[in-house]
Formats: C-alpha cells, sequence, structure tokens
C-alpha cells in the first residue's frame, strides 16, 4: 500500500493527462518538443499521454499546417468530456507538484 506521500500509478497517470491536455489547450505547449520542455518528459512518454487523453474523452487533435510538409502544426483541445477545466486550473499547482515537474 503506498503512504499518504508516495502517489499513485493511476493519480500521477490521470494527473498527467490532466496537465498536458491543460498545456494544450491554454497554448502553453502545442507540440510533442513544447511538452517535453514543458514537463520533462521523455519524447515516448508525451506521445503516449497524448495518445491517452482519449481514454479520459478528451478530444485532442493535430493540426498541421498547411503550407509545412514535414508534419509541423500543433496540437488542440475541441474537448474535454466529462473534465472540469477550471478544476484543472485551480489546481495547477498541486497537479505538478505530485507529477515533480517545474
Amino acid at each position: 500500500m503506498n503512504s499518504p506521500h508516495v502517489p499513485s500509478k493511476t493519480r500521477t497517470s490521470f494527473y498527467r493527462r490532466l496537465y498536458v491536455a491543460w498545456l494544450i489547450d491554454s497554448g502553453t505547449a502545442t507540440s510533442v518538443p513544447a511538452l517535453m520542455t514543458a514537463t520533462g518528459m521523455p519524447r515516448r512518454t508525451a506521445q503516449d499521454t497524448l495518445a491517452a487523453l482519449a481514454e479520459l474523452d478528451i478530444v485532442c487533435v493535430f493540426e498541421q499546417d498547411a503550407e509545412d510538409q514535414h508534419n509541423a502544426g500543433a496540437y488542440r483541445i475541441l474537448d474535454w468530456g466529462a473534465i472540469d477545466r477550471s478544476w484543472v486550473e485551480r489546481h495547477l499547482d498541486p497537479i505538478k507538484n505530485t507529477l515533480g515537474y517545474p
């Protein structure tokens, strides 16, 4: 059993998804490299987290730049599903602290 100071894998996974969705929706980080910079997470974790947003019914799409043929573009949140974005915003500090993110 986890101690109260060690968050469960379920909690950290959930928080990571919420935080990534918020970073995208706020315009803070809308690409995999930007997510890596903002969080310090490895590329694969960032990619897996993006793919897992759908499991929470968060609709995230990649919009490619029309003129660029090298997959340049940005992720965008179209729908937060059952998640309350304002709750996430109000709890950013505890979420980042739990994840150990800057």
